[in-house]
């Protein structure tokens, strides 16, 4: 009779090894998918944001410069980005709150095709009903210097860069709607 051996199997090293991976996961998901906050970043000095030309859903182009005289929320985001999902009914409610005259909200979607994001948009209790604009490449976030999703830039009716927030945001915070409301008054 031959004696059993007491050597530990890879496969019942795996399991925890699984189990320990997904915790973390689920760590970083929880945390990410935590309160959104409210504040922007004043950028000084002022700059002129990157000009750029994107299609939409509908292939319509829309060029940033189109929107001088208007205070922009410039939107970086994709559907994977589980702060991005939770930020966009928060978007909606403050576009559709502020969305007439001279302020717009203009939604990057980064690297994904439109028929994805529609497939997201129509599962949403809401359809957003700004402007959602396709960045295939991510060109334009290189010029504005994204480094993570999301990314959001407020700019002047100049066209000037003067707020930047990095992760989600309650856009439907009254301070959020205060900030845009005083660049909507500035000269």
């Amino acid at each position: 009779m031959r004696p059993q051996s007491h050597r530990i199997s890879t496969r019942s090293l795996y399991v925890p090894l699984v189990c320990l991976v997904l915790l973390s996961v689920f760590a970083v998901t929880a945390r990410a998918e935590g309160e959104l906050g409210y504040r922007f970043t004043p950028l000084a000095p002022l700059q002129a944001a990157p000009g750029f030309s994107l299609q939409d859903m509908d292939e319509e182009t829309h060029t940033l410069s189109d929107y001088r005289g208007k205070v922009v929320l410039v939107n970086f985001w994709a559907t994977w980005c589980p702060p991005c999902r939770k930020e966009m009914p928060a978007l909606e409610a403050l576009y559709t709150k502020l969305g007439t005259g001279n302020f717009a909200v203009l939604a990057v979607n980064q690297w994904e095709d439109p028929d994805h994001v529609f497939t997201y948009t129509g599962d949403l209790n809401v359809f957003p009903s700004f402007p959602i604009l396709f960045d295939p490449e991510s060109a334009i976030s290189e010029k504005y210097r994204v480094k993570g999703l999301p990314t959001s830039f407020l700019i002047d009716k100049q066209g000037r860069l003067a707020y930047r927030a990095v992760g989600g945001r309650d856009f439907d915070h009254p301070e959020v709607e205060k900030l845009i409301r005083e660049l909507q008054v500035q000269p």
